[in-house]
């Protein structure tokens, strides 16, 4: 057995699942969320992209350098692979973002997903068409958002953002006051933008005080690309949507 048979062993005896993220280099919450929800069970492994300010120019090179992540990403041999800033899909159309999903898919023979796409997966698999948006972003970056989720199919009853870049940085009692904020008697879902936005230790708490499904996009990112593969495990802290069948 070779050295690389030996690692590959190793690696699949530890690991039912290994995943790849590909990620702007500046977000520092992503990986830190997927470790989280995956637990033992799965190992998360990142490429980064050079990315210090959410221009519309640097967020639409990020999606350029996407192919070539994902090649380096298929050197771990992972089994699933997400593109994993949410705000680069939001400057494309929802068609040209699934093309983006086949085209690192063709050329890495490894299933693969962007967030953004998958945000529209969930929010259609909890069954919600009148949604409630809460973000970091700076009033630019939220009309791309709203564009997109319309041109998806999904009416926006309310959106607010922070207008700020430092995404990271903002606390979880914030991002939780935030998404009650948006929050209307129609509102089917809340979902809560920004890979690089802490919301994991907040979403179970703002599903119970609303009664309605959150959607983030971390969340949803990981359920995409675990269902991409076939995998339809439940994970805990993960909101409903995790526990649809």
């Amino acid at each position: 057995m070779g050295a690389t048979d030996a690692t590959d062993k190793a690696g699949s005896d530890a690991w039912q699942l290994k995943l790849g993220i590909i990620v702007p280099s500046w977000n520092t919450v992503m990986e830190y969320e997927w470790q989280r929800l995956a637990g033992a069970a799965m190992s998360v492994h990142s490429q980064r992209i050079r990315h210090q300010a959410d221009t519309e120019a640097d967020l639409a090179w990020l999606s350029t350098q996407a192919p070539e992540a994902a090649g380096l990403l298929a050197h771990a041999r992972v089994q699933a692979i997400c593109h994993g800033c949410t705000a680069s899909g939001f400057l494309k159309s929802p068609e040209a973002d699934l093309a983006q999903e086949a085209e690192l898919t063709g050329a890495t023979g490894i299933p693969t997903v962007t967030s953004s796409a998958s945000i529209v997966r969930a929010l259609r698999a909890i069954g919600a068409s009148r949604i409630s948006v809460a973000s970091p972003y700076e009033p630019w970056l939220n009309d791309k958002l709203a564009t997109y989720l319309g041109a998806a199919g999904f009416e926006l009853l309310a959106m607010k953002g922070l207008g700020t870049q430092a995404h990271g940085s903002i606390s979880t009692a914030t991002v939780k006051a935030l998404a009650l904020e948006v929050v209307r008697p129609e509102t089917q879902a809340i979902f809560i933008s920004c890979s690089n936005f802490r919301t994991l230790d907040i979403l179970a708490e703002v599903e119970q005080e609303t009664g309605i499904p959150v959607v983030t996009s971390n969340q949803a990112a990981l359920w995409g690309t675990l269902r991409a593969i076939g995998d339809r495990r439940a994970l805990p802290g993960a909101g409903r949507l995790f526990g649809l069948a």
